[in-house]
């Protein structure tokens, strides 16, 4: 083949690229030796390359499936050349899109899987961070009262978001017809919403990972300097100093873990480190003594209901307990994932969590009440044996936990910048070659054999395990300089929370307008939008259906009892002359009646007529156009992603059962939904207002 020319020499774009055979681009490929970074040619390449084999695969596929074989047989799977069918080495359509259906997105799939008790350490680890050391300053600014009630509000919330998304994703039926999974909550997001969607989860997931992490980092800066004989709120460059190397020797290399089912150990030790945490607050507190100054506890339960700084309060508490952003990367990670088994983990890493944050969180603000800070072991005394313990065992919770954020907020930055392509395939080298191959056309852990007869088995399943480990031993690549893409952006996100951890001081403002502004978010509107857009169709279903009897109880007249009327609310019943065939004119047939969607027309039936006045006070005009915009960018995108692929008749997750689909959406779910909505718009707008309101006052302060 002649040689083509350069990369650098030619201007060649996405397209240019999209034309060329396997052929010119690995020739392509070989020629590009300086080190790639992110944005250059080699990742276009590159994903033309996988483009083009699943494309050329998939043709040869259906040709073997429906080809005839040299006997003049159908191919029906693997062997030879017979009577019955072609060399058949591919397999069946019905097979390959088994194989296939993994492949439909460049995400990188976790290759380690956890155990209920794994998934829920991780899980709880994500959960009980930097927010749970911040409890006894949220029950300050909200009031004692007022914090239990929203931190009990806040876990049940937490714990009804999680099943949603997963169970939305995972489990709903017409995802499950998918020939590609549902794997992310961005995903997710752009079925109903489309990229508006999945840029508003991806910044607010990376919101909230972002602030978690330099939160820990002050974290880090406030304890082991403290311990080291550096009290707090001095000798700056001895913290920073200190704070740079716990997290570049311990908690940078923890966060270069490709899967997080890697950290299910390193996140039981974290939790059993929580507990003994919060038995050390419980028991070292100094309540008795700080009640007794304040007038006893009856006194302080009567005037210690509710402050006027009560969304800062609820800005810190939706940080503590959100995991949203972490909900699809540790369930991914769970072996057997089922509706049940998800709701184990869910049911036990929000009981335990609410638990040990309203230990923590009781007996620090008791022990301290206006003098408790946002970091609460900042009020024990420096030098302490007991305290300096707390200290040592809260650093040991935030090494082991800022990995976790890290990996959502790295997830974040490679779905933005390459799709979700983490390992970069392996890059593209002569070694890596045929193992790439295998992998990319389907002979990976996520395949099934080589699509051979039942009379093959045991020759199909040892090929597939010699192909699931030629896979797995791909060289990860697409990095800079010596490191691959994985490490690059692990590192890039490290530097970027370490900068402000080093210039901020104070952890309570942190957790707040995190909380503020990316729980609210990811935590209540978000799974609340979504799960309207996503049913939508069953929504504009049940609000026609309750204002048709509205109309019917007041005499009103109804569409059932009307005309039929389509989208553009013409009589579909009335046929005029010129719509008959012409005299004469064998061929003439009537013009085809427009199809109306059912969403279509409930949406109409809602619009034509009187409405009642719940229907107003209820803010559905804005829930009915959420739903229907839903509904159809959902239905059209399913449409596409099926006509894209083919119908491959299985379930798009293989491990999760194939009855385990959710029932239709009933009342108390749509009204559920929209409560998750309005508490969180109340949250976000209250709770950036009560930051801003408090920093200007200096209403923060300790004793203020």
């Amino acid at each position: 083949m002649p040689p083509l020319p350069s990369l650098d020499e030619t201007d060649h774009t996405l397209p240019s690229i999209s034309q060329m055979s396997i052929a010119e681009i690995k020739h392509e490929l070989l020629s590009l030796n300086n080190p790639s970074f992110v944005f250059n040619q080699r990742d276009d390449l590159e994903s033309a390359l996988r483009a083009a084999r699943i494309k050329t695969r998939r043709t040869d596929d259906v040709g073997l499936a429906v080809g005839v074989g040299s006997g003049g047989g159908l191919s029906s799977g693997s062997g030879s050349g017979s009577a019955n069918g072609t060399n058949g080495n591919n397999g069946a359509l019905a097979t390959n899109n088994t194989k296939m259906k993994h492949q439909g997105s460049q995400l990188s799939l976790p290759k380690k899987k956890s155990s209920v008790f794994g998934a829920s350490s991780n899980l709880v680890n994500s959960i009980v961070g930097a927010g749970i050391i911040g409890i006894p300053y949220a029950l300050r600014m909200s009031g004692l009262w007022a914090g239990l009630f929203l931190l009990l509000l806040v876990g049940l919330f937490t714990d009804k978001s999680l099943r949603i998304l997963i169970e939305q994703a995972s489990f709903h039926p017409r995802f499950r017809s998918l020939p590609a999974p549902v794997l992310t909550f961005e995903d997710l997001a752009s079925y109903p919403f489309g990229k508006f969607g999945s840029g508003f989860v991806l910044f607010n997931m990376f919101v909230m990972a972002y602030g978690a992490m330099v939160a820990y980092l002050l974290i880090i800066k406030d304890t082991v300097p403290t311990v080291m004989g550096y009290e707090h709120g001095t000798h700056l460059l001895e913290r920073n100093f200190i704070l740079i190397l716990v997290s570049l020797l311990v908690m940078l290399p923890l966060s270069m873990q490709r899967d997080m089912a890697s950290l299910s150990i390193t996140s039981t030790i974290s939790v059993a480190a929580d507990v003994v945490l919060v038995v050390f607050v419980a028991a070292y507190s100094p309540i008795q003594d700080t009640v007794a100054t304040n007038g006893g506890i009856g006194r302080i339960m009567q005037t210690d209901s509710v402050h006027s700084t009560l969304f800062v309060g609820l800005g810190i508490l939706s940080t503590a307990m959100a995991c949203q952003h972490s909900a699809f990367i540790v369930a991914n990670s769970l072996n057997d994932k089922t509706r049940r088994r998800w709701k184990w983990v869910t049911n036990q890493s929000i009981a335990l969590a609410a638990v040990l944050c309203a230990i923590l969180g009781v007996c620090g603000y008791l022990g301290f009440l206006d003098d408790t800070q946002g970091d609460v072991l900042n009020n024990f005394p420096v030098g302490s044996v007991e305290a300096d313990g707390a200290r040592i065992l809260l650093a040991l919770t935030m090494v082991f936990t800022y990995p976790m954020e890290s990996f959502v907020a790295r997830h974040v930055l490679i779905m933005l910048v390459h799709n979700g392509d983490m390992d970069a395939r392996g890059g593209f080298t002569p070694e890596n070659e045929s193992k790439l191959a295998d992998e990319e056309l389907g002979d990976d852990d996520y395949g099934h054999g080589n699509g051979a007869g039942d009379d093959d088995d045991d020759d199909d399943n040892a090929t597939a395990a010699t192909s699931r480990t030629a896979a797995s031993t791909v060289v990860e690549g697409g990095g800079v300089f010596c490191l691959n893409r994985r490490q690059t952006w692990t590192i890039s996100v490290y530097l970027m929370s370490l900068l402000p951890s080093l210039l901020v001081s104070d952890i309570g403002p942190v957790l707040s307008l995190t909380g503020a502004i990316g729980g609210s978010c990811i935590s209540y509107i978000g799974p609340g939008l979504l799960y309207l857009g996503i049913n939508g169709e069953e929504f504009l279903s049940k609000i026609s259906g309750a204002i048709e009897s509205w109309r019917r109880n007041k005499g009103y007249a109804t569409s059932s009892s009307g005309a039929n009327v389509n989208n553009n609310g013409s009589d579909r019943g009335s046929v005029t002359a010129d719509d008959l065939p012409v005299e004469g004119d064998a061929d003439a047939q009537l013009p085809p009646q427009n199809d109306v969607s059912p969403t279509a027309r409930s949406y109409e039936s809602i619009h034509t007529g009187p409405k009642p006045c719940w229907y107003y006070l209820g803010l559905f005009p804005f829930w009915c156009a959420i739903a229907r915009k839903g509904a159809i960018h959902t239905n059209k995108k399913i449409d596409a992603a099926v006509a894209a692929f083919g119908r491959g008749g299985v379930a798009t997750t293989p491990d999760d059962g194939a009855v385990d689909v959710l029932p239709t959406p009933s009342k108390w779910d749509f009204t559920v939904s929209i409560i998750f909505v309005l508490f969180g718009v109340v949250s976000l707008i209250a709770g950036v207002g009560s930051n801003i309101y408090v920093q200007l006052n200096g209403m923060g302060a300790v004793g203020v």
